[in-house]
C-alpha cells in the first residue's frame, strides 16, 4: 500500500482472498442453516453464479477494484432484486449468514462491526415488500 492510497476496508481485511472466503462461507451458511431456508429458496440451485456476483460486488463496495461495474455496469441493487420478495425476515436471514461469515473471516473486531452495520443498512434498503402480519 502506497502512502497516498487510503486504507480501504478491502485492503484492511486482506483483499481478494478474504473477500472470496467471506462470500464462499456466506453461501455455504445459506445452504446449510435451516434458519436461512427462506432466503436460500430465492436463489438458484447452483449458487456459483450468485457467489461470483457477490464477490465482484463486495470487492468494489469495500473499496477494491470495481469488478462488478466493469463486467455488469452499475449494480442497481434494489431494482435487480425487485423480482424477489425481500421483507424483514429475508433481510434478517441474509444478515444471519453474513454476520457469521464476517465473524469467521474478518479478524479485526472494529472493522467487522463497521462492515456488519453497513451491510445491515444495505440489506434493510433492499426490502421491497411489507412484512407479513403476525399470526
Amino acid at each position: 500500500m502506497s502512502p497516498e492510497s487510503p486504507a480501504t476496508p478491502y485492503l484492511l481485511i486482506g483483499g481478494e482472498p478474504t473477500v472470496r472466503a467471506l462470500v464462499k462461507r456466506f453461501y455455504q451458511l445459506m445452504d446449510e442453516l435451516p434458519e436461512a431456508w427462506e432466503i436460500r429458496k430465492l436463489h438458484p440451485q447452483d449458487l456459483s453464479g450468485s457467489e461470483e456476483k457477490l464477490y465482484l460486488y463486495l470487492t468494489g463496495w469495500l473499496g477494491g477494484p470495481q469488478l462488478y461495474v466493469e463486467r455488469h455496469g452499475h449494480p442497481r441493487l434494489r431494482s435487480r432484486h425487485l423480482p424477489f420478495p425481500v421483507d424483514s425476515r429475508a433481510r434478517d436471514q441474509w444478515m444471519l449468514c453474513m454476520r457469521m461469515a464476517l465473524e469467521e473471516n474478518v479478524a479485526d473486531e472494529g472493522i467487522r462491526a463497521k462492515l456488519a452495520q453497513s451491510l445491515q443498512d444495505l440489506a434493510d434498503f433492499m426490502r421491497n415488500m411489507p412484512d407479513a402480519p403476525a399470526a
